[in-house]
C-alpha cells in the first residue's frame, strides 16, 4: 500500500499569478500530431491542454516573446492609427 500525500502551498507574497484560463481555442490537426501531443502530456502527467500551453509557452520563450509587450504594443499601434 502507498499513501501519498499532497500539500497545497500558496505562491509567496509578490509572486505573480496566472490569469485565469478563460479563452478557447480549437484547433484542426493532423491524426499523427494529436497523437504526438497525447503521448506528450501523459508522459508529463498532463492534461493535453496544458501540455499544449506548455509547449505553447516553452516555444515564446525560445523566441523571445513575451504575450504582454505584444499586447500592449497592439494597443499602442492601434491608439496611433486613430490620431493619424
Amino acid at each position: 500500500m502507498v499513501a501519498v500525500h499532497v500539500q497545497y502551498t500558496s505562491p509567496p507574497r509578490g509572486a505573480a499569478m496566472r490569469p485565469p484560463k478563460n479563452e478557447t481555442l480549437s484547433i484542426r490537426t493532423s491524426a499523427e500530431v494529436k497523437m504526438l501531443l497525447r503521448l506528450a502530456a501523459e508522459r508529463e502527467h498532463r492534461s493535453i491542454s496544458s501540455m499544449l500551453e506548455v509547449l505553447i509557452r516553452e516555444h515564446a520563450t525560445k523566441l523571445g516573446l513575451q504575450a504582454q509587450a505584444l499586447a500592449e504594443g497592439a494597443a499602442s499601434s492601434a491608439a496611433n492609427e486613430r490620431t493619424a
